[in-house]
Protein backbone atom coordinates (compact mmCIF):
# COMPACT_ATOMS: atom_id res chain seq x y z
CA UNK A 1 0.00 0.00 0.00
CA UNK A 2 2.76 2.41 0.94
CA UNK A 3 4.60 1.72 -2.36
CA UNK A 4 1.49 2.79 -4.27
CA UNK A 5 1.11 5.89 -2.09
CA UNK A 6 4.74 6.75 -2.73
CA UNK A 7 4.31 6.42 -6.51
CA UNK A 8 1.24 8.67 -6.44
CA UNK A 9 3.03 11.28 -4.34
CA UNK A 10 6.07 11.22 -6.61
CA UNK A 11 3.79 12.02 -9.56
CA UNK A 12 2.12 14.80 -7.60
CA UNK A 13 5.47 16.28 -6.59
CA UNK A 14 6.33 16.73 -10.26
CA UNK A 15 3.42 19.14 -10.60
CA UNK A 16 3.39 20.70 -7.12
CA UNK A 17 7.06 21.65 -6.86
CA UNK A 18 7.09 24.01 -9.89
CA UNK A 19 4.01 25.74 -8.46
CA UNK A 20 5.75 26.08 -5.11
CA UNK A 21 8.81 27.61 -6.70
CA UNK A 22 6.68 30.06 -8.65
CA UNK A 23 4.78 31.11 -5.51
CA UNK A 24 7.96 31.57 -3.53
CA UNK A 25 9.51 33.78 -6.22
CA UNK A 26 6.56 36.12 -6.72
CA UNK A 27 7.94 39.61 -7.29
CA UNK A 28 5.00 41.19 -5.47
CA UNK A 29 5.30 39.08 -2.30
CA UNK A 30 6.32 40.81 0.93
CA UNK A 31 7.96 38.36 3.31
CA UNK A 32 9.54 39.36 6.62
CA UNK A 33 12.37 37.11 7.80
CA UNK A 34 12.87 36.61 11.54
CA UNK A 35 16.48 35.80 12.51
CA UNK A 36 17.18 32.48 14.17
CA UNK A 37 18.71 34.42 17.07
CA UNK A 38 15.13 35.30 18.13
CA UNK A 39 14.64 31.67 19.19
CA UNK A 40 14.99 31.04 22.92
CA UNK A 41 16.53 27.76 24.17
CA UNK A 42 14.04 25.60 26.06
CA UNK A 43 13.13 21.94 26.46
CA UNK A 44 9.41 21.98 27.26
CA UNK A 45 5.97 22.76 25.90
CA UNK A 46 3.97 25.75 27.09
CA UNK A 47 1.49 23.27 28.59
CA UNK A 48 4.27 21.78 30.73
CA UNK A 49 4.36 25.07 32.64
CA UNK A 50 0.62 25.74 32.93
CA UNK A 51 -0.55 22.16 33.48
CA UNK A 52 -3.72 20.56 32.16
CA UNK A 53 -2.11 18.37 29.54
CA UNK A 54 -2.23 18.51 25.74
CA UNK A 55 -5.99 18.32 25.39
CA UNK A 56 -8.14 15.83 23.46
CA UNK A 57 -6.88 13.90 20.45
CA UNK A 58 -7.81 15.64 17.21
CA UNK A 59 -10.33 13.57 15.23
CA UNK A 60 -10.12 14.25 11.51
CA UNK A 61 -13.11 15.72 9.68
CA UNK A 62 -11.57 15.92 6.21
CA UNK A 63 -8.42 15.55 4.12
CA UNK A 64 -6.79 13.36 1.50
CA UNK A 65 -4.97 10.03 1.27
CA UNK A 66 -5.39 8.14 4.58
CA UNK A 67 -7.09 10.92 6.53
CA UNK A 68 -9.09 8.34 8.53
CA UNK A 69 -12.04 10.67 9.03
CA UNK A 70 -13.79 10.03 12.32
CA UNK A 71 -11.15 7.67 13.75
CA UNK A 72 -10.99 8.32 17.49
CA UNK A 73 -7.30 7.43 17.76
CA UNK A 74 -6.46 10.40 15.51
CA UNK A 75 -3.95 8.44 13.44
CA UNK A 76 -3.90 9.69 9.87
CA UNK A 77 -2.01 11.05 6.92
CA UNK A 78 -2.94 14.39 5.31
CA UNK A 79 -6.06 14.91 7.42
CA UNK A 80 -7.46 17.98 9.12
CA UNK A 81 -9.99 18.82 11.83
CA UNK A 82 -12.40 21.72 11.59
CA UNK A 83 -13.89 24.16 11.57
CA UNK A 84 -13.10 24.73 15.27
CA UNK A 85 -14.32 27.80 17.15
CA UNK A 86 -11.48 30.00 18.35
CA UNK A 87 -13.61 31.42 21.18
CA UNK A 88 -12.42 34.91 20.18
CA UNK A 89 -11.87 37.02 17.08
CA UNK A 90 -8.36 36.84 15.68
CA UNK A 91 -7.13 39.70 13.50
CA UNK A 92 -4.65 38.21 11.06
CA UNK A 93 -3.19 40.10 8.09
CA UNK A 94 -6.08 42.54 8.09
CA UNK A 95 -8.86 39.94 8.22
CA UNK A 96 -10.89 38.75 11.22
CA UNK A 97 -11.39 35.06 11.93
CA UNK A 98 -13.48 33.22 14.52
CA UNK A 99 -12.76 29.65 13.36
CA UNK A 100 -9.72 27.60 12.36
CA UNK A 101 -8.75 24.21 10.97
CA UNK A 102 -6.04 22.09 12.63
CA UNK A 103 -4.00 20.38 9.92
CA UNK A 104 -2.11 17.17 10.60
CA UNK A 105 0.79 18.40 8.45
CA UNK A 106 1.93 20.92 11.07
CA UNK A 107 -0.22 24.03 10.70
CA UNK A 108 -3.53 25.69 11.39
CA UNK A 109 -5.40 27.53 8.67
CA UNK A 110 -8.34 29.85 8.21
CA UNK A 111 -11.20 29.63 5.66
CA UNK A 112 -10.52 25.91 4.99
CA UNK A 113 -8.52 22.85 5.98
CA UNK A 114 -5.26 22.01 4.23
CA UNK A 115 -4.30 18.49 3.19
CA UNK A 116 -1.25 19.52 1.15
CA UNK A 117 1.83 17.56 2.19
CA UNK A 118 4.52 19.68 0.50
CA UNK A 119 5.14 23.22 1.80
CA UNK A 120 4.24 25.73 -0.92
CA UNK A 121 6.23 28.95 -0.68
CA UNK A 122 7.97 30.07 2.50
CA UNK A 123 4.89 29.94 4.76
CA UNK A 124 3.55 26.55 3.74
CA UNK A 125 0.40 27.09 1.64
CA UNK A 126 -1.53 29.56 -0.47
CA UNK A 127 -4.09 30.11 2.31
CA UNK A 128 -4.18 32.15 5.53
CA UNK A 129 -1.98 29.96 7.68
CA UNK A 130 0.11 29.68 10.84
CA UNK A 131 2.81 27.06 10.37
CA UNK A 132 4.90 26.08 13.38
CA UNK A 133 6.29 23.23 11.25
CA UNK A 134 4.57 22.50 7.94
CA UNK A 135 5.97 19.16 6.74
CA UNK A 136 4.71 15.74 5.62
CA UNK A 137 3.54 14.48 9.01
CA UNK A 138 2.17 10.92 9.12
CA UNK A 139 0.93 9.53 12.44
CA UNK A 140 -0.21 6.06 11.32
CA UNK A 141 2.82 4.25 12.74
CA UNK A 142 2.14 3.06 16.30
CA UNK A 143 5.45 4.56 17.41
CA UNK A 144 4.13 8.01 16.46
CA UNK A 145 2.07 10.28 18.64
CA UNK A 146 -0.83 12.31 17.24
CA UNK A 147 -2.19 15.85 17.05
CA UNK A 148 -4.07 17.32 20.04
CA UNK A 149 -6.32 20.39 20.20
CA UNK A 150 -6.98 22.15 23.51
CA UNK A 151 -9.67 24.85 23.76
CA UNK A 152 -10.58 24.82 27.46
CA UNK A 153 -8.74 28.07 28.35
CA UNK A 154 -10.56 31.35 27.73
CA UNK A 155 -9.10 33.42 24.87
CA UNK A 156 -6.50 30.78 24.04
CA UNK A 157 -6.16 27.70 21.84
CA UNK A 158 -3.30 25.19 21.92
CA UNK A 159 -2.48 22.70 19.17
CA UNK A 160 0.21 20.08 19.76
CA UNK A 161 1.87 17.62 17.39
CA UNK A 162 3.34 15.32 20.01
CA UNK A 163 6.18 13.04 18.89
CA UNK A 164 4.77 12.68 15.37
CA UNK A 165 6.21 10.58 12.57
CA UNK A 166 6.65 11.22 8.87
CA UNK A 167 5.42 9.82 5.55
CA UNK A 168 5.22 6.95 4.61
CA UNK A 169 3.99 5.71 7.99
CA UNK A 170 7.50 6.02 9.45
CA UNK A 171 8.08 6.10 13.19
CA UNK A 172 11.87 5.95 13.26
CA UNK A 173 12.23 9.71 13.84
CA UNK A 174 9.74 11.89 15.71
CA UNK A 175 9.02 15.63 15.99
CA UNK A 176 7.39 17.33 18.99
CA UNK A 177 6.04 20.87 18.62
CA UNK A 178 3.22 23.05 19.92
CA UNK A 179 1.33 26.15 18.82
CA UNK A 180 -0.30 28.67 21.19
CA UNK A 181 -2.70 31.34 19.87
CA UNK A 182 -4.28 33.95 22.16
CA UNK A 183 -7.19 36.31 21.68
CA UNK A 184 -7.14 40.10 22.19
CA UNK A 185 -8.66 39.82 25.70
CA UNK A 186 -5.95 37.51 27.03
CA UNK A 187 -3.80 39.17 29.71
CA UNK A 188 -0.37 38.43 28.27
CA UNK A 189 2.38 38.04 30.90
CA UNK A 190 5.64 39.95 30.51
CA UNK A 191 8.02 38.07 28.25
CA UNK A 192 5.26 36.17 26.43
CA UNK A 193 3.18 37.00 23.37
CA UNK A 194 -0.02 36.47 21.42
CA UNK A 195 1.31 33.52 19.40
CA UNK A 196 3.92 31.01 20.52
CA UNK A 197 5.85 28.23 18.80
CA UNK A 198 7.32 25.62 21.17
CA UNK A 199 9.65 22.81 20.13
CA UNK A 200 10.94 19.82 22.03
CA UNK A 201 13.07 17.20 20.29
CA UNK A 202 12.86 17.67 16.51
CA UNK A 203 14.38 14.71 14.69
CA UNK A 204 13.23 15.10 11.10
CA UNK A 205 12.33 17.48 8.33
CA UNK A 206 13.05 15.04 5.50
CA UNK A 207 10.23 12.66 4.55
CA UNK A 208 9.88 10.32 1.58
CA UNK A 209 8.19 13.09 -0.39
CA UNK A 210 9.79 16.29 0.94
CA UNK A 211 13.13 17.65 2.09
CA UNK A 212 12.10 20.78 4.01
CA UNK A 213 9.55 22.30 6.40
CA UNK A 214 7.91 25.75 6.37
CA UNK A 215 7.83 27.81 9.57
CA UNK A 216 5.92 31.08 9.80
CA UNK A 217 2.78 32.99 8.88
CA UNK A 218 1.06 33.63 5.57
CA UNK A 219 -1.93 35.63 4.30
CA UNK A 220 -2.69 33.24 1.42
CA UNK A 221 -1.19 35.56 -1.18
CA UNK A 222 2.51 34.76 -0.60
CA UNK A 223 2.86 37.65 1.87
CA UNK A 224 3.89 36.81 5.38
CA UNK A 225 6.64 36.18 7.87
CA UNK A 226 9.03 33.27 8.31
CA UNK A 227 11.86 32.23 10.58
CA UNK A 228 15.15 32.32 8.71
CA UNK A 229 15.72 28.91 7.12
CA UNK A 230 12.05 28.17 6.48
CA UNK A 231 11.67 25.70 3.61
CA UNK A 232 15.39 25.02 3.58
CA UNK A 233 17.10 21.79 4.66
CA UNK A 234 18.02 21.44 8.33
CA UNK A 235 15.22 23.50 9.89
CA UNK A 236 14.30 20.80 12.40
CA UNK A 237 17.76 20.97 13.97
CA UNK A 238 17.51 24.77 14.21
CA UNK A 239 14.18 24.64 16.05
CA UNK A 240 14.86 21.65 18.29
CA UNK A 241 14.57 22.55 22.00
CA UNK A 242 13.66 26.20 21.43
CA UNK A 243 10.60 28.42 21.58
CA UNK A 244 9.56 31.84 20.32
CA UNK A 245 6.72 34.26 21.16
CA UNK A 246 5.24 36.81 18.72
CA UNK A 247 3.26 39.92 19.63
CA UNK A 248 -0.11 40.71 17.94
CA UNK A 249 1.80 42.35 15.08
CA UNK A 250 3.87 39.16 14.64
CA UNK A 251 7.05 40.82 15.90
CA UNK A 252 9.23 38.49 18.01
CA UNK A 253 8.99 39.18 21.73
CA UNK A 254 12.39 39.90 23.22
CA UNK A 255 13.23 37.63 26.11
CA UNK A 256 14.79 39.03 29.29
CA UNK A 257 18.42 37.92 29.65
CA UNK A 258 18.85 34.97 31.98
CA UNK A 259 21.05 35.86 35.00
CA UNK A 260 24.34 34.04 34.83
CA UNK A 261 24.98 31.67 37.75
CA UNK A 262 28.64 31.84 38.82
CA UNK A 263 30.65 28.66 38.50
CA UNK A 264 31.81 26.95 41.74
CA UNK A 265 35.36 28.13 41.05
CA UNK A 266 34.10 31.71 40.94
CA UNK A 267 32.41 31.30 44.32
CA UNK A 268 35.66 29.91 45.75
CA UNK A 269 37.66 32.90 44.50
CA UNK A 270 35.07 35.30 45.94
CA UNK A 271 35.21 33.62 49.36
CA UNK A 272 39.00 33.61 49.28
CA UNK A 273 39.00 37.32 48.50
CA UNK A 274 36.54 38.10 51.30
CA UNK A 275 38.67 36.07 53.69
CA UNK A 276 41.79 38.02 52.74
CA UNK A 277 39.98 41.33 53.29
CA UNK A 278 38.73 40.17 56.71
CA UNK A 279 42.22 39.10 57.73
CA UNK A 280 43.68 42.46 56.72
CA UNK A 281 41.04 44.34 58.72
CA UNK A 282 41.73 42.24 61.84
CA UNK A 283 45.49 42.84 61.55
CA UNK A 284 44.91 46.59 61.27
CA UNK A 285 42.73 46.61 64.40
CA UNK A 286 45.34 44.59 66.32
CA UNK A 287 48.10 47.04 65.40
CA UNK A 288 46.03 50.02 66.50
CA UNK A 289 45.27 48.34 69.84
CA UNK A 290 48.97 47.66 70.39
Amino acid sequence: MYDLEQQIRTALCATIIPVALFAASSADAAVTVVPQSALTPSTSYYTDSIGGGLGPIAVMTGGDNASNIGALDGRNDDGFMGPIDLGFTLSFFGADYTQFWANNNGSISFTSGISLFLPTGPQGANAPIISPFFADVDTRNLASGVMHVRTDIANEIIVTWDAVGRFASLGDKLDSFQLVVRGPDYAIPVGEGAIGFFYKDMQWDVAVTSQTAAVGFGDGSANGEVIDGSNLPGMAAVLSNHHIWFDPNLAPVQQAPVPQVPEPETYAMMLLGLGAVGFAVRRRKQRRAA
